[in-house]
């Protein structure tokens, strides 16, 4: 999902892009001067990055430097492994469901306890 400014007759508009399928539709905001919108677009562009709270997680790197896209397996570990309910409801609003039960499912940096604990938490049906 990103965020578009389009100049159309010397004016700035903004709008939403983000991909349906094989389609990559435009969603109309607004005129990119309104206060709301100005808002909106902080807002979306905010979510591209790693909230400050969560960085002790990540230890280990610079958390400025990690790309929510490229490293999310990474990410999906470290909060599913040491990360408290709050990073979980930040995680859900940045990846699918099925994607963070799928490397929990699949990796092998978190602890058999710890996937026991998010296969029933997540309702899978072979958690014990």
């Amino acid at each position: 999902m990103s965020v578009l400014i389009k100049k159309i007759g010397g004016k700035k508009y903004a709008y939403l892009a983000y991909r349906l399928g094989k389609k990559v539709v435009h969603k109309y905001l607004g005129p990119a001067s309104n206060k709301e919108i100005i808002e909106k677009i902080d807002e979306l562009r905010s979510e591209k990055k790693m909230p400050k709270q969560y960085y002790p997680f990540f230890w280990d790197t610079n958390p400025k430097k990690i790309d929510l896209k490229r490293n999310s397996r990474y990410i999906i570990e470290r909060v599913l492994e040491i990360g408290d309910l709050s990073a979980l409801q930040w995680l859900q609003r940045i990846y699918p469901t099925r994607m963070i039960m799928d490397v929990c499912e699949e990796s092998r940096k978190i602890s058999t306890k710890s996937k026991n604990f998010w296969g029933i938490w997540f309702g899978v049906q072979n958690a014990h």
